[in-house]
């Protein structure tokens, strides 16, 4: 398979408003005959590390109303869709990257790594780490990789992913509308550094923290990180086509062909 469509989105986390997004979601994915579907950071409940105090009551609602959004991922068949949710595994909290599709069901590919600990985003405080393990997963679409929000910045994992044949970049995002201009660059980089596609999806809407999720999601192409798409409140879900022999051409080329 050399050319699949491929969507990314940026999802409210109210319950009224993200109903609302899923339901013109699963409309635009069957519409445009999506081929991966990436979903935002942890994105099927309001974000509960917006508070410095770990809670296991509220952790264990965040993972229940996970577990019954997970139900309705079937709705975008026959697409692969990605994202993360929290899990607790061997009572460890984590992030977990996901792949699921029709055929293979629900798989856990990686466990977010590199966590931030500041106002709004107390996320080191709340769940532990994931093992420093950057490893691709193949897919019937070719090998991709997760690198999970802040991951996007330890960008010595996009080069290794380059050197193991990545052809698709998965970077689920819940990062804050101030911020945007910044993660797009970041986005723009991964996507040279692992002459890959960077796709992403965020979360938008107020938050009642002091600040509102950022929206734009996007689409970055493997060889110079240009953008073919971005999200945005007009458009909240936007379908790409892209040439997944163009990632594999671009390991070849500058900086991706330089040795260590």
């Amino acid at each position: 398979m050399s050319s699949i469509r491929v969507t990314v989105c940026q999802l409210r986390d109210d319950q009224k408003g993200l109903a609302e997004d899923w339901a013109g979601l699963v409309d635009h994915v069957m519409q445009n005959h999506s081929d991966l579907v990436l979903l935002p950071e942890m994105p099927f409940a309001p974000w509960v590390m917006r508070e410095d105090q770990p809670s296991l009551q509220k952790w264990v609602e965040f993972v229940h109303q996970h577990d019954q959004w997970m139900q309705r991922l079937p709705e975008l068949n026959p697409a692969v869709v990605s994202a993360t949710r929290p899990v607790i595994s061997n009572g460890r909290w984590l992030n977990e990257a996901f792949l699921w599709d029709a055929e293979n069901g629900y798989r856990a590919v990686h466990h977010k790594t590199y966590l931030p600990d500041e106002p709004g985003f107390w996320e080191a405080t709340w769940y532990d780490r994931g093992p420093v393990q950057f490893i691709p997963t193949n897919t019937c679409i070719g090998k991709v990789g997760f690198l999970v929000c802040t991951e996007i910045w330890f960008t010595e994992h996009a080069r290794s992913y380059a050197h193991q044949g990545v052809r698709i970049l998965l970077s689920p995002r819940a990062t804050e509308k101030a911020t945007t201009d910044k993660w797009v660059m970041g986005g723009r980089v991964a996507a040279v550094m692992s002459g890959a596609y960077c796709l992403s999806s965020n979360r938008w809407g107020a938050t009642g923290a002091g600040f509102d999720w950022g929206g734009s999601g996007w689409v970055a192409e493997p060889d110079q990180g240009d953008l073919l798409a971005v999200t945005d409140q007009q458009k909240p879900f936007v379908t790409v086509e892209i040439d997944l022999s163009k990632a594999d051409h671009a390991k070849n080329g500058y900086p991706r062909y330089v040795k260590e």
